[in-house]
């Protein structure tokens, strides 16, 4: 019964390992292995409506390059008795939300001290496109020409409102913008639609100037800049109309992401930025391979050296945490920073100091006469208070890091400090079921129980297996 048991285990432990290597299989093998090795490589798995599209693991900005600024928001705009600091809250949340509608991977948008906000833009190298993007205010109102002085000038464009009161047609009105193409000459256009309140202000304009005899046009400005000024040929009862103009459809598009998450509450001036160069990142995603690697070596040959049996145990069982981490960071997904695989490393060390806690309290119970079966028993239930508790004060000084980096704009703290925690916390399922498991499969074996291979002194007399009365 119990050697059916220990099978299922470790089927079950062939399977997990399978799954996970499955999942973060590189699509160019050679890139982190030996070359002279004809490794496996495929974009995914396709099987009829299965798709899975194999993809690398996101990777920071140090690591795949981009952009990077620190912007300062002008809270001596705020108006007397206004809240600043929920002013500087709503410029991050549109900023956010303006590079989220963008598609950049991962970015990073937060605060940093009372009225600076960090941006970084891993993958964005046009730090002019990513300056236009975010620090525009992108207040867009619409005029018309009215005489002034003797002059003809663009003016307000002001109707009256369903409270009965006289206000300018802006962009504040819009409930929805889109990017269009003209008929026949398929150039990009914007399609906006109006609120309630918008619609009527703007049904009153289109009135005033499409209804004479003498069409008049109808100027649409983005901050302050005429974006286009079309002749206004009828009455648009509906709230809805277009943009065109001579923009390229990149323009229109970010011009539709502007619209679309609103104006900042604030201005904002760049203080800092700053590109990172992506050679660099792969440079370092490399030898942070190798280290890991040649860490992953150094600890499997001490542990073998040391533990005999049980270090074969402790590196099947580092294989498979490794395997299961490195498949939670990509299906999260974490995004992988230089900070981020040391807090991945380092936890490694604190998987094989599970194991190593356990092994010796099965050596002394070993040494005091108990079975193999109990000796696995009692060391890994004696072993746990430790493994407990050294690895809950781990995860708390974690979360302590992650809320510093959060608040303080240290985004390569918030990046250790996700994956040590991720780590650890696999570490405590790995050393409590696979080392136990492994034990229980490995030992259960008689050939496997000569003292001198469980690193104990000559001179014990043969041990029983596991599960076996002595």
């Amino acid at each position: 019964m119990n050697s059916q048991r220990n099978n299922l285990f470790l089927f079950f432990v062939l399977v997990l390992a399978l799954s996970a290597l499955a999942v973060i299989w590189p699509q160019r093998p050679t890139n982190y292995l030996p070359s002279f090795i004809p490794w496996p490589s495929s974009p995914g798995i396709h099987i009829g409506l299965f798709n899975f599209h194999r993809e690398g693991f996101r990777l920071g900005l140090d690591l795949q390059g981009g952009t990077h600024m620190v912007l300062q928001a002008d809270t001596a705009r705020v108006p007397p008795g206004g809240d600043a600091n929920a002013a500087v809250d709503g410029v991050t949340r549109v900023i956010e939300q303006r590079i989220n509608a963008y598609g950049v991977s991962e970015p990073i948008v937060q605060r940093r001290g009372g009225d600076r906000i960090i941006v970084e833009l891993p993958g964005v190298r046009d730090i002019e496109e990513a300056k236009n993007l975010i620090g525009k205010t992108a207040q867009m109102d619409f005029r018309e020409k009215k005489t002034v002085d003797g002059q003809e000038q663009w003016v307000a464009a002001i109707a009256t409102g369903s409270d009965g009161i006289e206000k300018p047609l802006t962009g504040q009105y819009f409930t929805k913008a889109e990017v269009a193409f003209e008929q026949g000459t398929n150039k990009p256009m914007i399609l906006f639609e109006f609120n309630s309140e918008g619609a009527k202000l703007f049904g009153e304009i289109t009135q005033r100037l499409g209804g004479g005899v003498q069409k008049q046009p109808l100027g649409i400005f983005l901050d302050d800049e005429p974006i286009t000024t079309p002749t206004v040929q009828n009455h648009i009862p509906d709230g809805s109309g277009q943009i065109t103009g001579s923009f390229t459809l990149d323009e229109a598009r970010n011009l539709v992401i502007q619209l679309n998450a609103g104006a900042l509450p604030l201005p904002v001036t760049i203080e800092e930025e700053r590109t990172v160069d992506a050679t660099l990142g792969s440079d370092s995603i490399r030898k942070s391979v190798v280290a890991g690697e040649v860490a992953l070596l150094v600890v499997a040959l001490f542990m073998i050296l040391h533990y005999r049996m049980l270090g074969v145990v402790a590196v099947g069982a580092l294989f498979v945490y490794t395997l299961v981490v490195l498949a939670v960071f990509k299906l999260i997904p974490v995004t992988l920073t230089l900070a981020g695989i040391a807090g991945f490393i380092l936890s490694v060390g604190m998987a094989v100091d599970a194991n190593i806690l356990i092994f010796e309290r099965m050596r002394e119970e070993i040494r005091s006469g108990k079975t193999i079966g109990a000796a696995i028993d009692a060391g890994c239930g004696r072993a746990w208070p430790s493994i407990r508790d050294s690895n809950i004060t781990t995860m708390l000084i974690c979360g302590i890091l992650y809320w510093f980096g959060s608040t303080f704009g240290a985004s390569i703290v918030m990046g250790f400090a996700l994956t040590l925690f991720i780590g650890v916390l696999v570490s405590m399922f790995s050393a409590v079921l696979v080392t136990r498991g492994l034990l229980l499969v490995i030992l259960g074996r008689r050939a496997a129980l000569n003292p001198a291979l469980l690193g104990i002194p000559s001179g014990r007399p043969q041990l029983e297996p596991a599960g076996m009365k002595s």
